[in-house]
């Protein structure tokens, strides 16, 4: 292979390795750097031909696994639970819609997630591209910022429940944790923050439809939805307090309060 052919061949593997840290489940089979990305051979006619290794196979079976990281291994499931529970507590329907509550949930991740994804690329893809480190070793290093980004955020009970579920007897240091232990751990406690999250975002619009359904009790007018009536005020009360700008501040400045 071409000195220019290994250097492009290099950076697409960095590209991947800043995307898919959790492909770290898998260094031993990476880390033999006799194994070559793509194999030239000259054919008969003077041509060549390029076959793929294991190695491009593992990291293109990487990238399919990179819609469930970004669900189980980031800030994406906190965000998009609450902004959910959010449009729900407002009882608008299907304002905003799911595509720009998906926009909204994954940008806010982007930014959150920044500080981790630069510590990756500092640590991992600059010196596997410069050629200091190998491809086992960069990965390992890569899901160490993300490894402890998670630790940060998982509960001690979560994570001791599956690793009593799995058999284990503990560790000795939080990043001896397995990411097969981790990640359903830091799910499980993402789930209940993100639950605490919406039921106090919850509360002034129940005591809204609560205020508007008995002032229509007392008028007599049980045949008008209170629903109806109170989504004016709801939506009202929620552009004069800047609702939205303090749910994104909130949601990211509670993963690094």
């Amino acid at each position: 292979m071409t000195p220019r052919a290994r250097r492009s061949m290099r950076r697409v593997l960095a590209a991947a390795l800043l995307l898919a840290p959790v492909a770290a489940l898998a260094p031993v089979a990476l880390a033999d750097p006799g194994i070559a990305a793509v194999t030239v051979h000259s054919s008969p006619g003077g041509g060549q031909t390029y076959s793929l290794t294991v190695q491009v196979l593992l990291l293109m079976t990487a990238v399919t696994l990179l819609p469930a990281i970004l669900l189980m291994m980031t800030a994406f499931t906190r965000i998009m639970i609450v902004l959910s529970i959010l449009r729900q507590a407002l009882g608008a329907g299907q304002t905003p819609p799911n595509q720009v509550l998906l926009g909204i949930a994954l940008f806010l991740t982007l930014f959150v997630m920044a500080p981790v994804l630069d510590r990756i690329n500092q640590q991992a893809v600059q010196p596997y591209i410069a050629g200091k480190l190998e491809a086992g070793a960069a990965l390992e290093k890569a899901v160490v910022p993300l490894k402890g980004f998670m630790l940060a955020q998982t509960r001690e009970s979560d994570i001791a429940t599956f690793v009593r579920i799995s058999g284990g007897k503990g560790y000795a240091t939080p990043q001896d944790v397995p990411l097969t232990v981790l990640v359903p751990a830091f799910v499980t406690s993402e789930l209940k923050t993100a639950f605490i999250i919406g039921f106090l975002i919850f509360i002034p619009f129940v005591i809204i439809d609560l205020v508007v359904a008995s002032v229509l009790m007392s008028m007599g007018m049980m045949m008008l939805s209170p629903v109806l009536i109170s989504l004016p005020f709801k939506l009202m009360l929620f552009v004069l307090v800047d609702g939205w700008s303090l749910v994104m501040g909130t949601l990211a400045a509670s993963f690094y309060s």
